[in-house]
């Protein structure tokens, strides 16, 4: 079976859960759960650095600090397996592409709530060595994570840029301004990229990393360079919890905002943290990988401009940041973006959801914004004091 029999099988599944009829056993294993009204913060996670706020909330142990139990993270291994876990009840927080939300959300109504975001940035465009250009892509296929992902919106905001034409081709050749997009895990991304099966994949990292220290690709542009402090992950919780176990809920995300100030203040102590060499080896990776991303040298920097991977110098991305505060203008202009997204599926609903209503009942802010206002404010994270921004894009 090929990797793309494999996405294509990964987006049905995915699709199916996101259906009354697929999610009615699931939401009965829930209902089960649900009446235990002590339940533990039960975390469920990808390898990724995406999850590092939740990850550092449990290793340095802030859940405990706020009185709150909580099992040891449970790792999983693709998107589907996050929402079955989350959707049955078998775990209550998870980290989501935040495009994924809006699919569950209003595409499958899931009774479910964002109420903050994991991270900033933390995403690159990986290509083999023969592309130094995005206009070199045209006519070669590029892998995403999903299609309900930031990824596949920045790298059609930058293939449109440049005079392409995104396509999914179960079969020939792209065209010579075409460039044909696969589901990938991001597992399988490295090797493909190696074996050269793709010509580039986005995604998350520590993948972009990988491929850099491996020698087998480099980083054409990270996708915090093209949209501006724009979230990934988003942590989503039951609505269920939120209205039932608010004060419960309130510390859980207490927790996490306290993690994001001390990863912040701790990155190469992060990355050891995360590693498979750290005490609770959250991920598969190196310290010296994720150190690469979490706290890399000021040289890469200067290196990258170079390279054109960064060419919006002025903004001061770091390669990852942090800060929980989901500001709604970025929600409204993802919902946007979305409805002129090639996406395969039934997106249909995606038509007549007006961008601010769905910013307003997707998200619920209360909670994390009382918890940066204990944290010290927006200004403990180097923003502004507000809870407003612009929207900045620059493909």
């Amino acid at each position: 079976m090929s990797t793309n029999d494999i996405s294509r099988r990964e987006m049905v599944k995915l699709s199916a859960l996101f259906t009354a009829a697929g999610a009615l056993p699931l939401l009965r294993a829930y209902e089960a759960r649900a009446q235990e009204n002590d339940a533990p913060v039960r975390i469920g996670y990808l390898p990724i650095t995406d999850a590092t706020p939740l990850l550092v909330a449990h290793g340095k142990g802030f859940f405990d600090a706020e009185g709150l139990k909580a099992d040891k993270p449970v790792l999983l291994r693709s998107w589907s397996q996050v929402l079955e876990a989350f959707i049955s009840g078998q775990v209550n927080v998870v980290h989501l592409l935040s495009p994924m939300t809006v699919w569950a959300r209003f595409g499958s109504k899931a009774p479910a709530k964002v109420v903050a975001w994991n991270h900033t940035g933390g995403s690159g465009l990986s290509v083999g060595p023969q592309i130094n250009d995005v206009k070199d892509l045209g006519g070669k296929t590029v892998a995403i994570p999903f299609w309900y992902s930031i990824h596949n919106v920045v790298l059609q905001a930058l293939l449109r840029e440049n005079g392409l034409v995104p396509v999914s081709k179960r079969t020939g050749t792209p065209a010579a301004n075409e460039v044909n997009l696969v589901v990938m895990a991001p597992a399988d991304m490295v090797p493909a990229l190696a074996s050269n099966q793709i010509a580039g994949y986005i995604v998350a990292e520590p993948f972009n990393a990988t491929a850099e220290t491996l020698g087998i690709g480099k980083i054409l542009r990270f996708t915090g360079d093209v949209w501006k402090d724009h979230a990934c992950c988003v942590v989503f919780m039951h609505e269920r919890d939120l209205q039932q176990r608010p004060e419960w809920s309130q510390k859980v995300v207490n927790a996490m905002v306290k993690a994001q100030l001390w990863t912040r203040a701790n990155r190469a102590e992060t990355a050891a943290l995360l590693s498979k060499d750290g005490v609770n080896r959250y991920t598969p990776h190196t310290t010296a990988v994720l150190e690469k991303v979490l706290a890399p040298p000021a040289s890469d920097d200067a290196a990258y401009l170079k390279t054109g991977a960064i060419r919006n110098a002025a903004w001061r991305e770091r390669r990852i940041d942090f800060q929980p505060y989901p500001y709604p203008s970025y929600t409204e202009e993802l919902v946007r973006r979305l409805k002129d997204t090639l996406i395969e599926g039934d997106r249909s609903f995606l038509t007549t959801l007006d961008p601010t209503v769905a910013a307003r009942e997707l998200v619920d802010e209360s909670f994390v914004k009382k918890a940066v206002t204990a944290a010290g404010g927006m200004t403990a994270f180097g923003l502004p004091e507000s809870f407003t921004r612009t929207e900045v894009i620059s493909a």
